[in-house]
């Protein structure tokens, strides 16, 4: 918990989620149950294939009353609203805080990256955003998060004793260490409690 204050929590206006390798499980651990009520927007990268027609909207909608949705261009982020990056597209958060999507190049072999969002939502927010990077197989979403950090947001890393995959939680503690460290039933306990501070 090195550094972590709780009013980093309390200034929370969106949270971005990065997860790769294990990541639907570990997902549905930390967003299952989110209420309708839940007062932030959150984004989430998920690695997979580009040619894929992603399913996680469909799957995530039957397991929390939020809004579920996949990101569209120029779409303006809303509290309660689960945001997927769409495959074969970078998802970015633009500084008057509505979503854009990119065909640039893979970053770290990954299109949507994990880097991309949370570089981008830290430009945008700034000290008000955090940044949970779950289960992975790379390196994607360690930059992001220090990026996250370096803005004075709030940084969660998945303990990486847990994790499906623990290389991407330790990439990103080695880089920077996180605010926090917690076990998957501990950060959707954090989750709720944020939705209910934003209210």
């Amino acid at each position: 918990m090195n550094g972590f204050a709780p009013v980093k929590l309390q200034r929370v206006q969106a949270v971005v989620i990065g997860a790769s390798a294990g990541g639907v499980d570990a997902l549905m651990e930390i967003l299952a149950g989110l209420p309708a009520s839940f007062g932030l927007p959150l984004v989430v990268v998920l690695h997979m294939a580009e040619s894929r027609h992603s399913q996680l909207a469909d799957i995530f909608r039957r397991r929390t009353p939020m809004q579920v949705r996949e990101a569209a261009d120029k779409e303006m982020l809303k509290p309660g609203t689960l945001y997927f990056a769409p495959p074969g597209y970078h998802l970015l958060v633009e500084t008057d805080r509505s979503l854009s999507l990119s065909c640039e190049a893979q970053v770290h072999f990954s299109r949507p990256s994990i880097d991309v969002l949370m570089e981008s939502a830290a430009d945008a927010y700034g000290a008000h955003l955090a940044g949970i990077l779950l289960t992975g197989a790379n390196a994607d979403g360690a930059q992001g998060l220090d990026k996250i950090g370096r803005q004075g947001g709030l940084t969660v890393v998945q303990d990486p004793a847990e994790a499906r995959m623990a290389v991407m939680p330790e990439a990103a503690i080695r880089l920077r260490q996180p605010d926090l460290i917690l076990d998957l039933k501990s950060i959707h306990s954090l989750l709720l409690e944020m939705g209910k501070n934003s209210c």
